[in-house]
Parts: structure tokens; C-alpha cells; sequence
């Protein structure tokens, strides 16, 4: 089908389109029915982008994902990396991985490795960040050590992490985590302490804990938490209870207003307004170069009854203030530019669609970054040149122009389909965008991946 080209533009608060004929044509990565390919909106090209690495979950029983695999662009075949020895009914459960950018290793979440029942089973508090190598030997190492038992390491955590991302430079690990000692607390005291909060592993720097049958006895990195959540923001403040949809500022982090470079991680936060109601807001994280040295909070391993603290040095800032707003609220994954300059998020136009909006990680007023009829449903995937972000509205894959200018907030077509696309993700060099449909195979729905190339001097 002939694919459309949309620009959206404002022109006195009423929003204008015009179409014309985009040339691109998507095709086809992998296929059969014997197994999904989920991308699941991590980073999955290779370094040299020759694969793009996946899970093969099926159904919503994540404790039955069984196998990370990678898939060669150019030809289609696809080679195991790595299955757990012993699954069974609990698991372990094995899913979401990304590449890292400057070596031949992926990272996923792998549940207890020889899970016995639902003591044992995979969850959301109990799982950790396997990493394999490219090559498919199958030889398991983990991030973050975990130690469940008191008195807990510094260094280790005590829970479950999830969404597992490589920093620009390989060296570090974000994660978002579910701590399963406060939630142990919680469910003996009657409250609600199953909390998500995010942290970061530095690599590099193994710790060592306690001998356990479901986990190894050290992790690859020093493992912290650096945002704080608690159960019952204080309403109208920058308290906030709940911590996910995050991502790396920059591939270096951002470029402070003392011209200094800062590690930091953006993600979205749920306050509390005036009135006491959930206000998901847009937050940043700047994260200390040293992470062993505990902050004024609390120590970094946690107590019984009290989450793991930050370091000292972590910052962690409110960037919206959306509670006055028309449309209140953000939502998505928040993503960063390359170099750092601008975060991306979702927040709702005039019209109550929600669009894709740019901030500066030093604060500032949210710029509009799309204007598409209708709105968008996905989050923006940043092109390596940051000029562009792609993105997703009904069944067409979009890339909008994002460079200061003229044509800035343009958007064109770049891919069209039966079904919706999702999990984009840019290829390093940036000429190669790939994202996820779900295909009708051999009487099934099986989700599949696809790429389209994309020619950034292309009018």
C-alpha cells in the first residue's frame, strides 16, 4: 500500500496536515511460527549491526520464556545464545534483552535459576541481570549480586531488576527494581511496600555474597538504588511512590551548567497532586561517578524494613510540573538524545492527544516535538544524529524532524502495516530502523521483526 508522508504544523492553535508519497519499504526479519521475536524497546543491534537479539516469550506467563536469540539482518538465521539447563512449570523465565554497544554481549532478566516451586518463582522481586555472550556459548554470568538475608551487602541488592540497559559507553548497567525485603515487611505489617524504583550496576567492580542454589555467589558490578520512592507522597510535593520508564541521559550523560559532563538517568515518577491524586511526572537522576559511598539517607544495602538509599551525590530532580495543565500527566519511556541535550516523553497537546514533547535535562519549558492528527502511540527511539526521532501512530512507523529549523516537528511516513509496529529501535549507524509486528502465521498471531532503512538526507 502507497505509504502517506505527514507534516504537522501549528499555525495559530489549529493544527495543520499535508501528505506526500514516502519510498521506503519495509521488510521482513524473521519468520515462522515456532517462536516469537519480542525486541521489547531495548537497545538490540549488535555493534556492528549485523543482529538484533530477542526473547521468545509467548503468552503472558513470562516464567515460561525459555530462549535469547539473535537474528542476522541480512539473512535471516537466527542462533540460540542462551536457554536456561533446567526450566520447568516455575521458570526460570529468561526475556528483554539488549546488546551492549562496544562488545559481543547481551543482557536480559533471568529468573531463580532452579526455581521449585512459588517460593522460587520468577517475579518481579526476584530476578537478576544474566549477560552471555554473543557468540552462543551459553555460558551465564550475572550484573547485580543479590542477597536477601541479613546483614546485607553493600554492593548487592535485594530484589528483583528489570529492563536492563547498557550505558553508551558499556560500562554501566540501569535497571528499574522491586526490593523483596520491604515487601516481605510490608505484606507482615499490612502495607503496601512492593514499590518500583530504579538503580544502576557499575561493571567492573565484582561483589561477592553468600552462597545461594538460585543465584550466583557474585555479581559483575557494585549494584545501588539511586531514586527514592515511598508509599504516601506527600501531596503537592516531588515525593513520588513509583519509578520506572527510564533511560540513560545521553550516551555520555548531559553537559551541566558548570560546562561539566554528568552521568544521569530520566524516567517517570508518580506524585501526588494537591488533592492527593497519582500525577505520573517527567524526573532525572544525576548519578556520582562513586557509587560506594553512602548518602545522608540510610545505608546503601538497606535495613528490614527500610529500601536500599542512594549514594552520595545522587540528585534527583522534578523536570514537569503538569498539575495546572489542561491535560495533566506524562507517560512512555523517557528517552535522551545522544549527546544529552533533550529528554523525550509523552504529555498530552491542547486537543488532549498525547504527543511527544523535548525538555532540556537542566530543566526549562516542554517544546512539542510531533503534531499528528490523532496523536501518537509509542514513545520516541532518538536517531543516532539526533536530528530525528521515529515513533508510531496506528499501523505507520513516523520519523519527525527534531533539528532546530524550519522544519522542525515535521513528521513523515517511513513504513506502513497490517498490524502495529512497536519496540522500535535505531541501528548504531543510523540508516536501519527496526520494530516488531504481529503476523498472522500458520493460523496464530506471532510477533516478528522487521527493519526499513532510512536515508537522513532523503528530502
Amino acid at each position: 500500500m502507497p505509504n502517506l508522508r505527514i507534516f504537522g504544523l501549528v499555525a495559530g492553535g489549529v493544527l495543520l496536515l499535508m501528505t506526500m508519497q514516502s519510498s521506503a519499504q519495509e521488510r521482513q526479519i524473521t519468520h515462522g511460527s515456532a517462536q516469537n521475536h519480542e525486541l521489547d524497546n531495548n537497545d538490540n543491534f549488535s555493534p556492528d549491526d549485523r543482529f538484533l537479539v530477542f526473547d521468545t516469550r509467548s503468552g503472558p506467563d513470562l516464567s515460561q520464556a525459555r530462549v535469547i536469540a539473535k537474528v542476522e539482518i541480512a539473512t535471516g538465521e537466527i542462533t540460540q545464545l542462551y536457554t536456561p539447563e533446567h526450566p520447568n512449570a516455575f521458570g526460570p523465565g529468561v526475556l528483554a534483552a539488549s546488546y551492549a554497544p562496544d562488545r559481543d554481549e547481551v543482557i536480559f532478566i533471568h529468573g531463580p535459576l532452579q526455581p521449585t516451586g512459588a517460593e522460587d518463582q520468577y517475579e518481579k522481586h526476584r530476578r537478576i541481570g544474566g549477560i552471555v555472550s554473543g557468540d552462543g556459548d551459553g555460558t551465564i554470568r550475572f550484573a547485580d549480586a543479590r542477597d536477601t538475608q541479613a546483614p546485607y551487602t553493600p554492593g548487592a541488592l535485594r530484589g528483583g531488576t528489570h529492563r536492563h540497559e547498557f550505558s553508551g559507553d558499556g560500562k554501566w548497567v540501569g535497571f528499574t527494581y522491586n526490593d523483596a525485603v520491604v515487601r516481605a515487611h510490608g505484606l507482615k505489617t499490612g502495607k503496601h511496600l512492593d514499590l518500583r524504583t530504579i538503580g544502576v550496576t557499575k561493571l567492573g567492580h565484582p561483589v561477592q555474597v553468600p552462597a545461594s542454589p538460585q543465584f550466583l555467589s557474585h555479581g559483575e558490578g557494585y549494584s545501588v538504588l539511586v531514586v527514592v520512592v515511598t508509599p504516601d507522597p506527600k501531596p503537592g510535593s516531588d515525593e513520588i511512590s513509583h519509578a520506572a520508564a527510564d533511560s540513560w541521559v545521553g550516551q555520555n550523560g548531559y553537559r551541566r551548567d558548570d560546562g561539566g559532563q554528568q552521568l544521569a538517568r530520566a524516567f517517570i515518577g508518580t506524585t501526588r497532586d494537591k488533592n492527593g491524586e497519582p500525577l505520573d511526572e517527567l524526573y532525572i537522576v544525576d548519578i556520582p561517578e562513586d557509587v560506594t559511598k553512602p548518602g545522608p539517607l540510610g545505608p546503601l544495602e538497606g535495613t528490614d524494613t527500610s529500601f536500599p538509599m542512594p549514594p552520595a551525590g545522587a540528585v534527583q530532580r522534578r523536570l514537569t510540573h503538569t498539575a495546572g495543565a489542561k491535560f495533566p500527566g506524562c507517560e512512555g519511556i523517557a528517552r535522551s538524545s545522544h549527546d544529552g541535550s533533550q529528554i523525550s516523553f509523552r504529555m498530552r497537546d491542547a486537543q488532549g492527544d498525547w504527543q511527544i514533547f523535548l525538555i532540556s535535562p537542566t530543566g526549562g519549558e516542554p517544546q512539542q516535538a510531533t503534531f499528528v492528527k490523532g496523536g501518537v502511540d509509542t514513545d520516541a527511539r532518538w536517531h543516532p544524529s539526533g536530528k530525528f526521532i521515529a515513533f508510531v501512530a496506528g499501523d505507520k512507523v513516523l520519523v519527525a524532524d527534531v533539528k532546530p529549523g524550519a522544519d522542525f516537528g515535521k513528521s513523515h511516513v517511513l513504513s506502513d502495516g497490517d498490524t502495529a509496529a512497536y519496540a522500535l529501535v535505531w541501528s548504531h549507524d543510523g540508516e536501519t530502523l527496526a520494530y516488531n509486528r504481529s503476523v498472522a502465521t500458520d493460523g496464530k498471531n506471532v510477533t516478528q521483526i522487521f527493519a526499513v532503512d532510512f536515508n537522513q538526507s532523503a528530502p
